[in-house]
């Protein structure tokens, strides 16, 4: 592991240690004293691992290749749960480690399962230490976003920086900036949610689950917490705090006029909204529930899904559709992303036009610059497509091997792969997951990390290892 990998796994722990020293903090103003020694025990190996591969000077730096990058934020997603999944294992009787792993994989990947069915099981202290583990992996699926850049087309690139390739002062400034963005914009949910009357707990809780794109909830009925129509339509709002790009706010304020193709994936995406919105609106507004339902879209878009009870469930098709599509290339959503999706309809429409009528000529052009998108991108976007079919077959065939209905079997595979947590709007909240077999959880934990990890990736993986020249 060069010195680049081991700076960059040891910022994550130094602030898995700060977060550890608030939940001590808060464990000791509540008097809660039952998971104390087990936040200690993580602030100090945090702090000691973390100090020790930053400060580590017997490694030089050295040029990093894609392929280190990708193994270094590969072994993120899977060491960093290990640590987050003490607290579980130490603080609850009768339960296996590999379950603690589950909830602290789940968490961190901000997908959202639970083996707890009654949060009333845990304390405090601990529902606040399951929420804080989304945030820092909404942060640090940011963070590989952008040290895994270098794998995206130019377009994408663009909703980001300038810069082709990241030098080491560009990665800094890049990341100064989604560390500020990230915090700021937690903080505007927060105060959103206090708005609408939420106790202080539930809206902090709420706003670190909401910006991660995550799925763990503070309470059971989540339903009592938004009665009003004011409330629905704030959350709603706030959802979409994670389905636009990270820095829209950032370049609504600060982007000069002739940087404006900054903005351009964040057109597309309200577009999209808009007549998602309209569309079901008009033809599936029958019930006179409709803000429930806008919870729904928003929720589905942005992959947290959390949603009301009363959402109808003759429309989860169309959520899952949309949990597919997803948000923004970089937010904390998953989803094979809009903008990929619209390039790859436009680009085959064109040549499906370009062959009735040879003589004319058809643009390829929905992209975040002035340049049009090229064969090489489309290639990737249908590779992107291509591991996400083999992958949801995948997943689907090796819960069913355990045992599993069909049909919830690809219902949870999409939601896995998504990292979109399971509620009433698909029709698999009372998914069982503390019983299931080992194989079935190894497998949800498998597909939990590659749907963090972009899926090209994977097949950058594949080609390396599998098909050396």
């Amino acid at each position: 592991m060069s010195r680049f990998s081991l700076i960059y796994i040891g910022s994550f722990l130094i602030l898995l240690s700060v977060f550890s020293f608030f939940n001590i903090i808060y464990s000791y103003y509540f008097n809660i004293f039952l998971n104390i020694d087990a936040y200690t025990y993580i602030f100090v190996i945090s702090l000691c691992l973390g100090l020790i591969a930053i400060f580590l000077k017997n490694i030089k730096f050295k040029k990093v290749l894609i392929y280190e990058k990708i193994i270094t934020v590969l072994f993120g997603y899977l060491f960093f749960p290990l640590i987050i999944s003490i607290p579980f294992y130490f603080s609850i009787n009768n339960i296996s480690f590999l379950n603690c792993y589950f909830e602290a994989i789940s968490g961190f990947t901000s997908t959202g399962f639970t083996i707890f069915d009654n949060i009333k099981q845990i304390d405090t202290s601990l529902i606040l230490w399951r929420s804080t583990s989304q945030w820092i992996g909404g942060l640090y699926f940011l963070f590989s976003l952008l040290l895994l850049i270098d794998i995206f087309d130019d377009n994408l690139k663009k909703s980001v920086t300038n810069y082709i390739s990241f030098n080491s002062t560009e990665i800094l400034k890049q990341s100064l900036k989604i560390i500020i963005l990230y915090a700021f914009l937690t903080f505007i949910i927060f105060l959103l949610l206090k708005l609408i009357n939420l106790r202080t707990f539930d809206a902090y809780n709420l706003s670190i689950t909401i910006i991660s794109s995550g799925g763990f909830l503070s309470i059971n009925n989540f339903d009592n917490l938004f009665v009003t129509d004011l409330s629905k339509i704030i959350l709603s709002i706030t959802f979409l705090f994670s389905y636009f790009s990270l820095f829209f706010t950032y370049n609504l304020l600060f982007v000069r006029k002739k940087y404006i193709n900054y903005l351009s994936e964040d057109f597309y995406l309200l577009l999209y909204l808009f007549i998602i919105i309209a569309f079901i609106f008009v033809f599936f507004n029958f019930d006179n529930n409709f803000l429930s339902i806008l919870v729904s879209i928003t929720s589905s878009v942005s992959n947290l899904g959390i949603s009301f009870n009363d959402t109808p469930k003759n429309l989860s098709f169309i959520f899952l559709i949309l949990v597919i599509i997803g948000g923004s290339f970089f937010s904390t959503s998953s989803g094979l992303r809009v903008i990929k999706v619209l390039s790859l309809i436009k680009f085959s429409l064109n040549n499906l036009l370009s062959h009735t009528k040879p003589n004319q000529i058809y643009l390829n052009k929905i992209s975040l610059n002035k340049s049009n998108t090229n064969i090489t991108d489309m290639n990737k976007y249908f590779l992107t497509i291509l591991i996400f079919v083999i992958s949801l077959f995948s997943i689907t065939l090796f819960l069913t091997i355990s045992d599993i209905d069909l049909e919830k079997a690809f219902k949870i595979g999409i939601l896995t792969i998504m990292n979109t947590v399971n509620s009433p709007m698909y029709g698999v909240e009372e998914f069982d997951f503390y019983n299931l077999s080992i194989f079935a959880k190894f497998t949800l934990i498998t597909f939990m990390v590659i749907g963090r990890i972009e899926l090209l990736t994977i097949f950058i993986l594949f080609k390396k290892f599998l098909f050396k020249n």
